[in-house]
């Protein structure tokens, strides 16, 4: 065998960690030219792989290196495997929005600032709606911060990926009756996601129209804080049939989530309402008690403020944070809590306004 061959026979070896294919037959390691002492190849890395980068490149390396008349690799950055493939970050173009095939309805969730709980709302909300007989997805764009993954117990998988070229798919985790994609998924634990614009808004359009996401009624979109590139880019690609503002009560809270919810608004999409998240705490060995720790009637303000609904107050239990950490959010681990019942009482709002919507 040419030495040519053994060195592309090796390269095969080198599997994708989710649907466990060559990187070869995947297209991400090709045009290997082997001149000895030298190798060159070329990496075409998809966006949703980046964190396995490193383990590509050194197991390359390592392989080549083997070869008795190999004393030096060299790795070329090139593009994705084709334009249209799930590798294809994209340039952020604005687009004609069009419609996720087999997904019916979308929803955002979304916050002006961080650390209100939005993630907390949107999972709890995606499990609410399945648990009403509803086929939900979750994507949780919020790049920067993924955090659905361990807050559904699935942070230790990693999702398949079918197809070759233009015909690639991912195919979703499923849990809690939920089938959910995350950069979490696709990362390593303690990895960063240092992207510009266009790089996000190309992942994002990969997780809307290069997923499988089958047949579902309703897609629920867990957009990252504030009011940016993720927002501008879910609002121009797809139609939405409205988003849900989570703050806290607040005034430094109210004050990005009115921005946030005028953002939507100036760009033509329904505003479904409010959630007041944290409304207040309720001790574990008082639970006829409740303590406003943040203040109180935020919420109700915001929505008052721009003519839209508040959908529901959500008390702070020391089970939310538990079964967020466990991976069994409250709406499934404690059905019966004063949280899990406020957001039974969400999904069937929310469902009873995208059914009046369709």
């Amino acid at each position: 065998m040419a030495i040519a061959e053994k060195a592309a026979e090796l390269l095969k070896g080198i599997v994708d960690a989710g649907s466990n294919r060559s990187v070869v037959d995947l297209g991400w390691l090709d045009r290997v030219r082997v001149d000895p002492p030298r190798a060159v190849l070329r990496l075409n890395l998809p966006g949703f792989a980046q964190g396995q980068r490193d383990r590509i490149v050194a197991e390359a390396r390592e392989r080549l290196l083997a070869l008795e008349t190999i004393q030096d690799v060299q790795i070329e950055v090139g593009t994705p495997p084709s334009q249209g493939g799930i590798g294809q970050a994209g340039h952020g173009q604005a687009a004609e929005r069009q419609p996720i095939p087999g997904v019916k309805q979308v929803i955002a969730v979304s916050s002006g600032k961080g650390g209100v709980g939005k993630s907390t709302v949107a999972v709890n909300l995606a499990c609410s709606l399945a648990k009403q007989g509803l086929r939900v997805g979750l994507l949780d764009a919020d790049i920067y911060g993924p955090n659905a993954p361990i807050m559904l117990g699935v942070a230790d998988q990693s999702p398949e990926v079918n197809g070759s070229g233009d015909e690639q798919r991912m195919i979703p985790l499923e849990s809690c009756g939920v089938a959910v994609v995350s950069m979490g998924l696709l990362i390593e634990e303690n990895q960063p996601v240092i992207w510009r614009g266009p790089m996000l808004n190309g992942i994002i359009r990969q997780f809307l129209y290069q997923v499988d996401w089958s047949e579902r009624d309703v897609l629920v979109v867990d957009l990252p804080p504030g009011t940016g590139d993720a927002q501008l880019s879910l609002a121009q690609a797809v139609p939405m049939a409205g988003v849900v503002i989570v703050t806290t009560p607040q005034k430094v809270a109210l004050q990005d989530a009115r921005r946030g919810l005028a953002m939507f608004l100036q760009m033509g999409v329904p505003v479904l309402g409010v959630v007041e998240n944290m409304s207040a705490f309720i001790p574990p060995d008082q639970p006829d008690r409740s303590y406003a720790l943040f203040g109180s009637g935020g919420g109700q303000t915001l929505a008052d403020a721009f003519d839209v609904p508040l959908l529901a107050q959500i008390p702070m239990e020391m089970s939310v944070q538990e079964g967020g950490d466990q991976g069994r959010p409250i709406s499934i681990s404690h059905p019966s809590s004063v949280s899990a019942q406020a957001f039974k009482e969400l999904a069937e709002t929310v469902a009873n306004s995208l059914q009046a919507i369709s």
